[in-house]
Formats: structure tokens, sequence, C-alpha cells
């Protein structure tokens, strides 16, 4: 299912990636929309926003949940919010209230929290966006599915406990498998509150260069107030960091290179690295 946009897809194409708003009062929010206001300052063209989830603190508060869309709707009358389920937005097992703000395309895994599981083409990539909270084996046969059937010269997976980030969330070895196999190019992930990029990996570790393709995982710290102290470095951290400021980042997709390039809210380059096939 291709994304609804204003616009139809280019060739090459922009999308902005932003986490863990999770906030609970309007000062909070505040700073979510102060980095959305500088993303689209940078990446005025963007044609729409992947939240790698942890929207709200709380999503049975229905007044976090305006103050969220209050500070980023000068943004969100013009581009579409993929967002993706974190461990804020399933509590405890309902989504209902989280998934209720979205309409995102009806092609998710059978048995999965509705609203929660779904993939969409746009340009040259295809989209996932999976739920890292609950229903994880019908999602792995899904997503095998999914990827199957995809055509598209990039995949973009979109998590929220990273399968490589600060720490490692096992329970989604399987979905790592099959990024593998179908050689999934980069994964978007949350939850960790700090900024990690691997290096490319296939089969748990680091491909060395000019020995074929990995696949890169980035959690792109957060968009909210809360800051995690950075944990320790691992093996497969190419840029492991905590500005202490709001972060986001710009995806730049063609059909022959994926460039990603991330900024503090205050406009200074975390980091920036490009992908090509």
């Amino acid at each position: 299912m291709a994304i609804a946009s204003p616009w139809p897809p280019p060739e090459t194409f922009t999308f902005l990636n932003v986490t863990d708003s999770q906030g609970e009062s309007e000062a909070d929010f505040k700073l979510w929309g102060r980095t959305l206001d500088k993303a689209f300052a940078m990446f005025p063209d963007a044609r729409f926003i992947v939240h790698n989830g942890d929207l709200t603190e709380d999503p049975a508060n229905e007044r976090g949940w305006d103050a969220f869309f209050r500070q980023a709707a000068k943004w969100l009358d013009r581009v579409p919010l993929m967002p993706v389920a974190g461990n804020h937005d399933e509590v405890p097992g309902q989504a209902e209230r989280f998934a209720s703000h979205f309409y995102v395309p009806d092609t998710g895994a059978d048995g999965a929290t509705p609203g929660t599981v779904y993939s969409f083409d746009y340009g040259y990539a295809h989209i996932i966006a999976l739920n890292t909270e609950s229903n994880l084996k019908r999602q792995t046969e899904w997503l095998r599915k999914d990827l199957k059937k995809n055509g598209k010269p990039w995949t973009i997976a979109a998590i929220h406990r990273p399968a490589y980030g600060g720490n490692q969330y096992e329970k989604i070895a399987d979905w790592i498998e099959i990024f593998d196999e179908f050689g999934v190019n980069l994964v978007l992930q949350g939850h960790n509150h700090e900024y990690s990029r691997s290096y490319p990996l296939r089969d748990g570790e680091i491909v060395p260069e000019g020995q074929g393709k990995g696949t890169v995982y980035v959690v792109v710290n957060t968009a909210g107030p809360k800051f995690n102290v950075l944990k320790k470095d691992k093996f497969y951290h190419a840029v492991h960091t905590q500005p202490g400021k709001q972060t986001f980042a710009g995806i730049t997709v063609g059909e022959h290179a994926l460039t990603y390039a991330a900024f503090e809210v205050d406009g200074a380059k975390v980091d920036e690295f490009s992908l090509s096939r």
C-alpha cells in the first residue's frame, strides 16, 4: 500500500526520523515541537515523518496527546506522521488509545495489535513498522511474507526496542535473521534515549568493507525531555554518543544511494553516512 501524501512520490525524496518525544506537560511537548521546527527548516521538502515510538508518557492521558499534536500541528497538516508503538504506547499489552490517534495502512500481521504493524512503499523505498511490545511470532511470519513481496531497491524497518543500540532486545532475534536474509538496509530504533549507529551487520558480525552488504541500525536519541546516561560501547558501535539535546535525522532515498544525516535541535551535526547499491 502506498502512503497517502499531498505530492506524488518523487524519484528521490527525504523523510524525517524522530523518537521518544514521550512528554507529559505542554512544556515537555514544546521540545518536540521545536525539534520538528528545526528538522523542517533543514529538510523543508521532507515528505513524511517516521516516529520510532514512545510518543507520549501515558497513552491514556488525552491532555498529553492534545499537547503532542498541538505542538506539531503546523507540520502535520501537510505531511503524514507514521508511528511505531513503544512500551509507553502499548501499556500493558493494550494499544487502542495509541492507535486511535492515527490512520495507517491496513497491511499488518493477523493477530498483531491493530494499528501497530504495517508497511508501505514510497519512491524507491519499502518501509516496515513493527511492534516490539507483543505478538512477536505472528509478526515474524508476516515480516517474511511482506519482504518476499518487496520489489523496492531500499528496505527500511522501524522498531522501538533496539536490535542493536545501547543495548539489545534479544526477543527479536528472529527479526534480525530475516533482516539479514532479505537484505534490509536500515533499521530505525528508539527506546534508549541516546544516539547510536552500528557498523553494517550481518549474522551478528560487522561486515568488512568491500565484503558485501549489511544492515545499519540507528537510535536517534530523543525528541523529548528525557536523556539516558550513555551505556557502554559495544563491538557493533560505529558512533555512540549522548548529545544531551533533542535529535532528529533526515533520510534521503534515491535509486542508487541512501543518505542519513542526524542533527541536534540547534543544528549541530551528530552523524552522517551514506549507503550505496
